[in-house]
């Protein structure tokens, strides 16, 4: 699935949503400066990736779930591979939390809910 052809599955941020799409163009603005306010958790991830597409819809779950506490920023990696090499990712998908403009902590490949239901509990603030 090209997660650009299907919004419903990859949407924009809107004030009724907590995705977007973040790319090398916006990383800085979208990511860096909104953990300033809030938890960022960005997801790494490529349309052709198994994992990946099991995580997608467990991450869009808990973002309308927890409704703006924290913002999830999905990486498209064929498209951005820049990104993924500044933070040196070495599998998809790969999620990055990020508080106050630094990296706090990570995982990779899917996950159950429950650990990443865990995982976002211990970044809120």
């Amino acid at each position: 699935m090209d997660l650009h052809l299907h919004p419903q599955a990859h949407p924009k941020l809107t004030t009724n949503n907590f995705v977007i799409d973040a790319t090398e163009q916006n990383f800085e603005h979208v990511t860096i400066k909104e953990s300033h306010k809030r938890l960022v958790l960005v997801d790494i991830s490529a349309d052709w990736c198994g994992p990946c597409n099991v995580l997608m819809p467990i991450l869009d779950k808990l973002s309308r779930e927890y409704a703006g506490k924290f913002l999830l920023a999905k990486i498209d990696a064929d498209e951005n591979m820049r990104i993924a090499g500044r933070y040196k990712v070495r599998g998809f998908p790969t999620v990055i939390a990020f508080i106050e403009g630094e990296e706090v902590d990570r995982f990779h490949s899917a996950q159950r809910e429950n650990f990443i239901r865990d995982f976002i509990e211990k970044y809120l603030f």
